[in-house]
């Protein structure tokens, strides 16, 4: 195995290690704020780690610059998703009460 390929193996590890960290978080913490910023966090730098892991793979710069954009991209989306997500959240005035979400009276 080349030094490129032990590389990508490793920056691809790396970047599935923390898409596993982001759904383990995604399912633990109590409440909506932490669940996202754990999700957005992992994803972004999971993502990024993956696609910088292939990017030695890849034929010419052409393709590379596509990962690049496709990872800035999916880091767009995420924020803005994710803002919706908490803003929804925030206007239905959830609280975290016994460990689940109920809505305020």
């Amino acid at each position: 195995m080349s030094p490129v390929d032990i590389a990508t193996v490793l920056l691809t590890g790396g970047g599935l290690f923390f898409y596993l960290a982001g759904s383990v978080g995604l399912l633990r913490f109590p409440d909506v704020y932490s669940r996202l910023h754990a999700l957005t966090k992992a994803d972004n730098l999971g993502l990024g780690l993956l696609l910088l892991g292939l990017a030695p793979q890849m034929a010419n710069a052409f393709q590379i610059v596509l990962l690049l954009l496709i990872w800035l991209l999916v880091m767009a989306a995420g924020a803005a998703c994710c803002h919706l997500v908490a803003r929804h959240a925030y206007n239905a005035q959830r609280r975290v009460e016994n460990g689940r979400e109920e809505r305020a009276d």
